[in-house]
């Protein structure tokens, strides 16, 4: 019987035999519970549900199937299930469904949790059950900061690569003035402050940032609003994600804002933000991006394994949950066990490369996966060879130039 609030997305064959240990993995209390339990906490049915959502559930799955297909019969674990909740971007739902998830649902890692307010909820709970928590959807730098654990990792992407990226890049090209409007929640105010902070240090100045209510529906206050501002910006920097981003855009191009010459610029797109709205609504905007699907033949020819199981193009959350749950099951192997601080110690200071993280190590001293990432420019119609084709890549930023270093703030 399924558990309120949680479905069962894979149960691998000799789910029967849990309490058995049965298996190379089971015998010797090598694996707890007789197998191995990946838990994906997001958004399944609100604002972030696209970019991430149940698809993340199949990224996870197929990262599984891999695993045991690598592996056979000298896996770790023969027994792996996967298992995902709801969480609607509230922090104390989150709270509460990481607690069942870690205690009654005896899940060994929780993978994925957009919204940086419920994933600061997720650490703590980490760190108090000692149980491993990935972050691929949230992009607050205070997972690896000031609220960072020996049990928390922060994988794909974070607000200091965002603004570093695109911040940097369109006030160095020229556009020295900006408005921000950004999301009031942790996620919001971290992307506002390091975008504040990359701008100024391109030779820019903010103008004016205000904060939005999330989730939101009409920004027609904030958009009627830039024309006005002294000086006038010449970017609009809007830090919203998901569907607000969506509603933002329609409304910025309702609202005529390039023919007033206020361009935008967004701190954090997905290709799915971009397949609702139409190329063409985002046309020549730069963003940064931490993978892209059609990069390279190894992203494509994982994407149609994942297009034939979703019917849709994956965005970086789907392949980032993807290669989190691909390198834990492979910290679990390198192991021999799934007990969690055995297997911090094999993710701590591992250097890969998979589908999703090129030239890609998970830093000792705070646990920031640190990858190559891409400046990245939306396509017009005109120029898109096939559906979903949206990007064209300007440059790839290498890894240690793409993310923050390590400032001493964390301990572990």
């Amino acid at each position: 019987m399924k558990a309120k609030g949680l479905s069962i997305a894979v149960v691998t064959a000799g789910a029967l035999l849990a309490g058995c240990g049965g298996g190379p993995g089971g015998g010797g209390g090598k694996i707890s519970d007789g197998g191995v339990t990946l838990a994906v906490l997001n958004d399944q049915s609100a604002v972030y549900a696209d970019l991430s959502g149940k698809n993340s559930v199949t990224a996870v799955e197929m990262a599984v199937a891999d695993y045991k297909a690598k592996y056979g019969d000298k896996a770790v674990a023969d027994k792996i299930e996967v298992i995902s909740a709801d969480h609607q971007n509230k922090p104390d739902l989150a709270n509460s469904k990481a607690q069942e998830l870690y205690d009654r649902r005896r899940a060994d890692v929780i993978l994925d949790v957009p919204s940086s307010a419920a994933a600061l909820a997720v650490a703590t709970q980490a760190k108090a059950k000692k149980k491993i928590f990935i972050d691929i959807g949230a992009a607050t730098t205070e997972l690896e900061g000031k609220q960072c654990n020996k049990y928390t990792f922060h994988y794909g992407y974070n607000t200091y690569m965002l603004a570093n990226g695109t911040g940097s890049t369109v006030t160095a090209d020229g556009a020295k003035t900006w408005y921000i409007v950004y999301p009031d929640y942790a996620f919001g105010q971290d992307m506002n402050k390091s975008f504040t902070a990359a701008i100024q240090k391109a030779g820019g100045t903010v103008v004016r940032s205000d904060p939005t209510p999330f989730p939101n529906d009409n920004f027609s206050t904030f958009l009627l609003k830039a024309p006005n501002l002294n000086p006038k910006p010449q970017v609009l920097g809007t830090m919203q994600a998901g569907g607000d981003l969506v509603n933002l855009v329609k409304q910025y191009n309702e609202y005529k804002l390039q023919d007033k010459g206020i361009d935008l610029a967004v701190g954090l797109m997905f290709i799915t933000d971009i397949h609702s709205l139409g190329p063409d609504a985002l046309a020549g905007t730069t963003f940064t991006d931490p993978w892209y699907w059609n990069a390279n033949q190894q992203n494509r020819a994982w994407a149609d394994k994942f297009m034939a199981k979703t019917g849709t193009r994956p965005s970086f959350a789907h392949a980032a949950n993807y290669s989190a749950a691909l390198q834990y099951l492979e910290a679990v192997q390198r192991a021999g066990t799934d007990d969690a601080d055995a297997v911090v110690k094999e993710l701590e200071g591992h250097t890969f490369n998979d589908v999703f993280a090129d030239n890609a190590t998970i830093r000792a001293e705070d646990h920031l996966l640190l990858h190559d990432v891409e400046l990245a420019q939306v396509k017009p119609s005109s120029e898109v060879k096939e559906p979903w084709d949206y990007e064209k890549i300007l440059k790839t930023i290498p890894a240690e130039q793409a993310f923050q270093p390590a400032d001493g703030s964390c301990r572990l």
